[in-house]
């Protein structure tokens, strides 16, 4: 295919992408497929906002816990709910204080054979119109059954029904004010009536709906103690004027709900009821986005990409998108500060799929570019030249080598051939891997690089290709586990096997300079770590065997640990092959109990540095070590 018929077909999946992005997008978007993120983004948005003023005309009488502890005392075997005599009184204190509304989210549907209950209707009376009763089971039609269910009662006392049914989301949390619940007007929508003198419109409500503008999270309201309301004991002009609600915030009596600015804690039910009062009161000055301006931006997020990169690098495709994000997001802050609720998720969702479409056409477009380039070029020019032309297009697979300060670790298991002899090969096949499955995950925990497997010997690398300043620290740390916890979980599954053998091993690790890079042919490549830190490495390695130590510890290892373990065993200064000069040799004390292969004896070491069998090498026996330090 020629350039040209290329381009061509590169615009059409370009609409294509750009077609199923903005298409799923919308498919989501008419499905609440990711509804909870979208809410969880609102909740996000709250808090960016930040806290505002509540109306100085809304005020709270908590029954707290301190309203419950105050009549534990004075009342004998008292339990909630409170005695409703005491629920008249705090009604007239109320009164006579100058409410202009008292709106209670308490149950009075059960009568309590009490003249209790004749205090508290006669109460309701003296208040003229002024106290709207909840319920939390309206009835069809509008019916209750507050104060034994009589509509005419309520009609004669002038108290207003209402029922106190939130509305909750997916997740469980209020976010919504509700306008009714089955013909009976929320506890929002009556108090903001009684209080105003004027009805609240249905047709504010979308959806039966409106968003509560909270005023922050808990505690934005002032609140008053039912007890000391009771009393007496509050200013004078605490109330007068203002639209009381009145009800339960006490944590044992579990009204209490999610919102969009708790977090992580809870809002109580009077508290949310009074945000829903002051969304009314203010206008309802949040408001959501008409669905058509947010499909249109699904439609236009889905296909801005796409439609525009028709001549991008992948890079600066990628680029773009990132950039139409951050706008994006920084618009729908602006606009839910400014009262707009836009939908975030569903534009967001139709551009990740718009830029990953279009990364991954751009990313083929190039690799139909490089063999077009291959194809004309070689009818002209060597094999080599063409190779060289379209590799400077992509990049170099291959690591060059480059000198890194490293930590390098060698490993084997002891008694591992004689052991073997008496297996079949596919059980020692599925027994090796176990063990280099233990100490490969050790290893790779630690942050090392697996150079290669040896049998069951290992070599890693800490400090390539990526630079690790702590990479002695990881190494001690790898080496630790492998001799201590992996072995352990590799001997005891050993024993599960039937096996009546356990495994000691030898670990050796040198810290220093090495070349780290990739070798091979053009065929095959390999990366590895080279130089005489890994050759001393490796002879550490070979030299705990017979020691009474699984683990030998360069000086030069020991130099670079951030932090050293406060128990590190001197083992003495010992001759290493291909060395000039005697090398320190440190190890770690063996965990207590621990067991050493019958295929390893513990020698010992003459005061010279050269192993003998005459003197211990440090002061420790046994060859399994603790765990990571």
């Amino acid at each position: 295919m020629g350039r040209a018929g290329w381009q061509r077909r590169k615009t059409a999946l370009l609409v294509a992408v750009a077609l199923l992005a903005a298409g799923s997008g919308v498919a989501a978007y008419a499905t609440n497929l990711l509804r909870r993120t979208e809410l969880q983004t609102i909740d996000a948005r709250f808090s960016i906002r930040g806290p505002h003023k509540p109306p100085a005309s809304i005020v709270l009488v908590d029954i707290d816990n301190a309203t419950l502890q105050q009549f534990a005392r004075q009342e004998r075997d008292f339990n909630y709910p409170i005695p409703r005599r005491y629920d008249a009184q705090v009604i007239d204190r109320l009164r006579q204080a100058g409410a202009k509304a008292i709106s209670i989210d308490l149950q009075f549907t059960q009568p309590t054979d009490t003249p209790d209950d004749n205090d508290l209707i006669e109460a309701i009376g003296r208040a003229h119109g002024k106290v709207v009763l909840a319920t939390a089971e309206p009835g069809k039609d509008g019916t209750t059954g507050i104060l034994g269910g009589s509509q005419a009662l309520l009609r004669e006392i002038g108290a207003r029904p209402a029922s106190a049914v939130l509305t909750l989301d997916t997740d469980g949390a209020a976010r919504r004010l509700p306008f009714a619940t089955d013909d009976l007007k929320s506890l929002a929508v009556v108090t903001e009536e009684v209080a105003t003198g004027r009805a609240v419109r249905a047709s504010r409500f979308s959806s039966g709906t409106v968003p509560i503008d909270f005023a922050g999270p808990p505690g934005r309201f002032p609140a008053y103690s039912y007890a000391k309301v009771l009393e007496g004991n509050f200013p004078a002009d605490a109330f007068r004027g203002k639209t009381v609600i009145l009800g339960a915030t006490a944590s044992i009596l579990h009204d209490s709900h999610a919102t969009a600015t708790t977090g992580t804690s809870e809002m109580s039910g009077p508290e949310v009821w009074a945000n829903g009062v002051a969304t009314l009161s203010q206008g309802v000055p949040l408001t959501d986005a008409p669905g058509w301006l947010n499909l249109l931006l699904i439609l236009l997020l889905g296909s801005f990409i796409p439609l525009g990169s028709l001549r991008l690098a992948p890079l600066r495709a990628l680029l773009d998108g990132l950039a139409v994000a951050v706008v994006f997001t920084l618009a729908v802050q602006i606009a839910f500060d400014k009262g707009w609720i836009l939908s975030f998720v569903y534009p967001l969702f139709a551009l990740i799929l718009a830029t990953l479409g279009t990364l991954a056409v751009v990313y083929l477009s190039e690799t139909v570019e490089r063999e077009r380039v291959y194809n004309l070029f070689s009818r002209f020019v060597s094999a080599d030249v063409v190779n060289e032309v379209v590799a400077r297009a992509g990049e170099n697979l291959r690591l060059g080598a480059i000198e890194l300060d490293c930590t390098v670790l060698f490993s084997d298991l002891r008694g591992f051939t004689s052991f073997s002899e008496q297996l079949p090969a596919a059980r020692v096949i599925e027994v090796v891997n176990c063990y280099l499955n233990e100490m490969t995950e050790a290893i790779l925990e630690a942050g090392g690089t697996i150079v290669s497997y040896m049998g069951d010997g290992i070599m890693a690398v800490f400090g390539a290709p990526l630079e690790q300043e702590d990479h002695a620290d990881r190494a001690l740390r790898a080496a630790s586990e492998m001799i201590g916890a992996r072995l352990e979980r590799f001997n005891a599954w050993i024993a599960e096997q039937g096996h009546d053998h356990r495994f000691a091993m030898g670990v050796g690790i040198n810290s220093g300079p090495v070349m780290a890079g990739s070798i091979g042919s053009e065929r095959r490549v390999e990366y590895t770590a080279l130089g005489d830190t890994t050759n001393t490495a490796s002879r550490l390695e070979g030299m705990t065997k017979g020691s009474g130590h699984m683990l030998f510890i360069a000086e030069s290892t020991r130099q670079r640990l951030h932090d050293p373990p406060a128990d590190l065993i001197h083992v003495g200064d010992l001759e290493v092959r291909g060395r000039v000069h005697k090398l320190t040799v440190w190890s770690i004390p063996e965990r207590p109990g621990a067991s050493r292969s019958t295929d390893d004896p513990v020698p010992a070491s003459g005061t010279d540095g050269k192993l003998s069998a005459d003197q211990p090498l440090g002061g420790s026996t046994g060859s399994a070590l603790s765990g990571s330090t």
